[in-house]
């Protein structure tokens, strides 16, 4: 039960990474594995997803999301999901710092979450406006364009580019203004609880959190596993 309906929203806004978006797990495996990590692609999505809620709760003490010790942190959660012991937060930051050398961040980001276009395509057919609202490096909008995405969407809202990230409640305002929204009739879509849903509710927006392998249990705010779940939990043929 989501405790609302379509007929309670205008617009939707979306978060980018984790919700249209996923990193390529055949990139980051093939760099651990230069690194002598072996992990296979699928086991590495699955590890990812789990480490979330650790993520969330590292992020409450009010760390912003797109620091470099917040990646480190992430990356050594994501790998003792993987069952690699004792990873210290330098030889996680020295992973990540390898991988960003070598790979751009649009290229990292690059794999469309299963369902994405045709859910896209039905909640804008549904009448609904869609803005994506990330927390990001400037690159957002040219990521959704190099994927196919960017034309499914009404507009991009990238924190490096706006000077505000969530769960600042200016990002979310500054959507709004955007696209002339109305922050009762807005829902706000996102993986991570602290930025996300926590964000999505200092502003008075509806906020689900996408829970694909169901590691939230214990969270006070609607879950979904998808967008098509979404979409049809609202009632909206996909």
């Amino acid at each position: 039960m989501l405790g609302f309906g379509r007929t309670d929203l205008d617009t939707i806004f979306l978060d980018a990474g984790n919700t249209l978006v996923g990193m390529d797990p055949m990139v980051v495996t093939a760099h651990l594995r230069s690194e002598g990590i072996v992990a296979a692609p699928e086991a590495f999505v699955r590890a990812e997803a789990a480490a979330r809620p650790a993520l969330s709760s590292w992020l409450m003490a009010g760390t912003s999301s797109e620091a470099r010790a917040t990646m480190a942190f992430f990356v050594a959660r994501i790998l003792e999901r993987l069952g690699v012991a004792d990873v210290s937060l330098e030889r996680a930051g020295a992973l990540v710092a390898g991988l960003r050398a070598r790979v751009p961040t649009e290229r990292l980001w690059s794999r469309v979450l299963p369902g994405v276009p045709a859910a896209l395509a039905a909640l804008r057919a549904a009448g609904l406006g869609l803005v994506v609202v990330s927390n990001s490096d400037g690159t957002v909008e040219q990521a959704l364009a190099r994927v196919g995405l960017r034309d499914l969407v009404d507009a991009v809202v990238d924190s490096a580019v706006v000077g505000m990230e969530k769960p600042a409640p200016g990002i979310f305002a500054h959507a709004l203004a955007l696209v002339g929204g109305c922050a009762a009739r807005t829902l706000h879509v996102g993986d991570l609880y602290a930025v996300d849903v926590v964000g999505a509710r200092g502003l008075g927006l509806h906020a689900v959190l996408l829970d694909p392998f169901d590691d939230w249990p214990e969270v006070d705010c609607p879950r979904v596993a998808d967008l098509a779940a979404l979409t049809r939990a609202l009632g909206i043929a996909g």
